[in-house]
């Protein structure tokens, strides 16, 4: 009897446990970004590029389009990776993100960190290297849709 009673006790606690520790649909995930823009500014500036989000099992192929306004010249290529939190699903990723940025890039290369933010509360943090000659102060917008 008591043996019993020490299985049960354990079981439930295991399932107690078990509960406890599984993520719910409510918490927010994170994936994989890697993305690639291409910048030509003159005190305005337009960029564009492609990219690739790795969410759970599968691969979500994206674009990337922007402008900014400031002081800035030149032209420059960026390869950015990094990881997306704060996503339910693969959709959150899409929508406008914003940054004010201060930076400069040349022929060698500059390295770029950056964190934004879309208005569904998606937070891209981003780290690679510039190629090009650019000096840029401005205030960036940049748009993430699927492809």
């Amino acid at each position: 009897m008591l043996r019993l009673s020490i299985i049960r006790f354990a079981a439930a606690i295991l399932a107690a446990l078990a509960l406890v520790a599984a993520p719910s649909t409510s918490q927010a995930a994170s994936g994989r970004v890697a993305l690639e823009i291409v910048k030509a500014s003159f005190v305005v500036g337009l960029s564009g590029g492609e990219g690739v989000l790795r969410f759970g099992r599968r691969s979500y192929p994206l674009s990337v389009g922007g402008v900014s306004v400031g002081f800035s010249a030149g032209a420059s290529r960026a390869r950015l990776v990094g990881r997306v939190s704060n996503i339910r699903r693969a959709s959150d990723i899409v929508g406008t993100y914003s940054a004010t940025t201060a930076g400069a890039a040349f022929i060698t290369g500059g390295k770029q960190v950056v964190t934004l933010r879309n208005e569904k509360g998606a937070v891209l943090t981003l780290q690679g290297e510039q190629i090009g000659l650019e000096i840029n102060l401005d205030l960036s917008g940049m748009v993430i849709n699927f492809r």
